[in-house]
């Protein structure tokens, strides 16, 4: 660790992609500016440059279209970057968007090549190779690790650097081990899993030049509000004192919500439709696909450009009315901001909650999307859902009769926010909340690059985790609960109760073990089980060990369970063996349970990872 060269940051967004790295032989102090890595990539056919994202959109080719060449690969099949993103108005059905949110989809095989979906009654012309979204993320990142190898050698080269690759807060476990997977078949060899919050703050630390200090207080709450292309993550920091010096610990992390610019993206298409449609033209599955796509960069183009009262909307024609023509319409400024002000950021009072509604039985394969646009409500339950944060916490306001927690500082984070309506539309609505409960309004810590700002962050946390930096300490965003079923007579119609043990305490740092619980457990050897998994935002106070025999709503939420089939090792199937559970937490966030028998040399180990059910 100690004769790397650089400290490289990614991250591997829903709609872009970025790098970003450190000298360590030049840095010093707190100052230690990263450096944004121009990303070679596609920009159209058969020409090449070097920008600093590269958007997450994979093209696949039809046959005919021969080659994507790349400077470091002249016979590449497929394109990545910014001409696959491009492909998307033309050939939608062959361009892979939002592999991010499908790496985290709980109902498919993650591993499974699904990739790209193509609707019911869309043709596609030539074969189309399907891809998981695994493969999907390894591509991303192998592009990442040539491009670089194209410009580094020997010891500067990709593979013998240290890597932080940021995720969502909010990601489970199953959903790092596949990030981690992907990463590991893409050459990646010494590997770190990074908060996207986190990495937003890290970032805001580094751009301060040292004057961060001057900016914030002891009893500071930072809320970072991350809306990108395909989540919404929010994360409490609080600002303590340890030895007459500021502390950043993280305090809070939201659920895992599908609901950003993606979304945004599919609402704007539709009203795009339906102008279309009242001028009598229909469109069809193709065509549909295509305007998310040309939606998607209709909005970029107006929140960029606060000058422009509209952007042009154009889809290739492929009735025989429209031979050789194309569908055009326009996205105007009023439209836009109409639909994700309102839509996505509508003005609710404190104790408005996400709205959800029946599900259809039968649904096409999609993503598990949030069924409630609205940001502002989700935030409203995360704040509430973490009212007591900071009980107990020296320096900081009692809680009282708040129903809230009360951020005294917010950083927003995330493509999404670059609109500033949306960001002025929040901050109304959550100092409002404030302020009717007797605090003070929220202030905004600007300075953070909306769309750089995670992989720069993430490329000073490598330096930082030496002991030259800045430390965020926070560990875990979640207790972890394994699931005990309770030794009952069996009784018709009846399951026996289960309880959940905390095996992993809130906040235990990452690669650190968590302990052995003292209680005795039997574990079913040589024949298939399932393992059952909790975790938990809000018990901050369990410690390893700690039995729940009853929780409340929303205090524990079930994981993806693991079945398995623990070797017997000389044992008879359907022993059940006596045994404690140790456990730990790796560098990249996998819980790891050690099942020790009370006498023989056996050890059964268990990761909460992703194997899925079958």
């Amino acid at each position: 660790m100690s004769d790397m060269k650089f400290s490289i940051g990614i991250d591997l967004g829903t709609t872009h992609t970025a790098l970003s790295y450190v000298d360590l032989e030049l840095a010093e102090g707190e100052e230690a500016p990263p450096t944004v890595f121009n990303i070679p990539q596609l920009v159209s056919q058969g020409s090449v440059d070097a920008r600093a994202l590269l958007p997450s959109f994979l093209y696949l080719p039809h046959g005919s279209e021969g080659e994507q060449p790349l400077p470091w690969d002249a016979k590449r099949a497929y394109a990545v970057g910014e001409y696959a993103r491009a492909r998307g108005a033309d050939a939608p059905m062959r361009v892979i968007a939002s592999a991010k949110s499908w790496l985290c989809h709980q109902g498919i095989d993650r591993r499974a090549e699904v990739l790209p979906v193509v609707p019911a009654g869309a043709a596609v012309e030539g074969e189309l190779a399907k891809l998981s979204p695994v493969e999907v993320s390894r591509r991303y990142l192998t592009h990442l690790k040539e491009a670089w190898n194209q410009k580094h050698k020997g010891d500067e080269k990709f593979e013998k650097q240290e890597i932080v690759l940021t995720v969502p807060a909010s990601f489970d476990a199953a959903a790092r081990d596949l990030t981690a997977e992907a990463a590991r078949a893409a050459g990646i060899e010494h590997l770190i899993l990074l908060e996207e919050p986190q990495a937003a703050l890290y970032s805001w630390i580094e751009q301060s030049h040292g004057k961060w200090r001057k900016q914030v207080k002891v009893g500071d709450v930072i809320l970072v509000i991350d809306v990108g292309g395909g989540t919404t993550d929010f994360s409490a920091i609080a600002v303590q004192e340890q030895g007459g010096a500021l502390e950043l610990h993280r305090i809070a992390v939201g659920d895992h919500i599908l609901l950003g610019g993606d979304n945004m993206d599919l609402a704007l298409a539709h009203v795009l439709r339906q102008k279309l449609e009242a001028s009598g033209k229909q469109l069809d599955p193709w065509q549909a696909q295509g305007l998310v796509h040309a939606a998607r960069a209709a909005k970029e183009q107006l929140l960029a450009r606060e000058d422009l009262a509209s952007a042009p909307i154009a889809i290739a024609g492929k009735s025989s009315k429209l031979v050789g023509g194309a569908l055009r319409t326009e996205l105007t400024r009023d439209e836009l901001l109409n639909i994700l002000v309102n839509g996505f950021f509508p003005k609710v009072e404190a104790s408005a909650r996400p709205v959800t509604r029946a599900r259809v039985g039968l649904t096409q394969l999609g993503l598990a999307y949030a069924q409630d646009p609205g940001i502002t409500r989700h935030l409203a339950a995360f704040l509430a859902r973490q009212a007591a944060a900071t009980a107990g916490m020296a320096g900081f306001a009692a809680q009282g009769s708040r129903t809230l927690l009360h951020p005294t500082a917010v950083i927003f984070n995330g493509g999404v926010m670059k609109g500033t309506p949306l960001r002025e539309r929040i901050l109304e609505t959550l100092n409002d909340w404030l302020v009717s409960e007797g605090g003070a309004p929220a202030r905004v810590l600007e300075g953070t690059d909306l769309d750089l700002s995670v992989a720069r962050g993430a490329a000073y946390y490598g330096y930082a985790k030496r002991g030259k930096g800045v430390r965020i300490r926070g560990g875990t965003a979640r207790a972890y609960y394994v699931g005990i079923e309770g030794a009952v007579p069996a009784v018709p119609g009846l399951e026996p109760p289960i309880s959940a043990m905390c095996v992993a305490p809130f906040g235990i740092e990452e690669g650190s073990a968590a302990g052995t619980a003292p209680a005795e457990l039997g574990l079913v050897v040589g024949e298939p089980v399932r393992f059952k998994f909790f975790g938990s935002t809000v018990r901050r106070d369990d410690r390893v060990g700690t039995i729940l025999e009853r929780w409340g709503d929303g205090e524990l939420e079930e994981l993806s369970p693991i079945e398995a089939t623990l070797p017997a090792e000389g044992r008879r199937a359907g022993e059940v063996v006596p045994v404690k559970l140790a456990s730990s937490v790796t560098e990249v966030g996998t819980l790891t349970l050690e099942a020790v028998p009370n006498s023989g040399p056996e050890r059964w180990k268990l990761e909460l990872n992703v194997r899925e059910p079958e």
